[in-house]
């Protein structure tokens, strides 16, 4: 099978681009098959063989999905969503309303503890407050 990929040359760190059509088999940086065009990523340059890349599709080349991304942006191919794509971005959108709904309830449970007790606090500092009251009472009994 014949893929679309890029090729790696320059300096260390430097590093430069060719778009070539080469067997699937063959080494990253091995004989290509064709040269179809030139990637900088630092300056984001890319220059494209617009006729030969269009025959190598044709033919049944699969561009890598870097590539496939060159030349989504240089207008050779229609940017498609893969459905790997969509259900992943589901996925995390329901993770997100799950997740949002599981703290709203957290929140109510922790408002409604707070507020019960908070009423029990209340409820205690009055049957303190009526113990205290009584109290008096009943330590004076014998002075008669």
């Amino acid at each position: 099978m014949i893929k679309l990929r890029l090729k790696r040359f320059g300096k260390k760190r430097e590093a430069s681009f060719r778009l070539v059509a080469t067997n699937s088999t063959s080494r990253r940086d091995g004989r290509p098959l064709e040269e179809l065009g030139f990637y900088n990523p630092r300056t984001k340059e890319a220059r494209l063989d617009t006729e030969a890349i269009r025959v190598r599709l044709s033919q049944g080349a699969q561009p890598t999905d870097t590539v496939l991304s060159l030349l989504e942006k240089g207008g050779l191919i229609e940017k498609t969503v893969r459905p790997a794509e969509t259900v992943g971005k589901q996925k995390q959108a329901d993770a997100r309303d799950a997740a949002a709904k599981q703290a709203k309830k957290d929140a109510e449970a922790a408002a409604a503890a707070a507020k019960a007790e908070a009423e029990a606090a209340a409820e205690a500092a009055k049957a303190a407050a009526a113990a205290a009251a009584e109290a008096p009472a009943e330590d004076a009994p014998a002075e008669a």
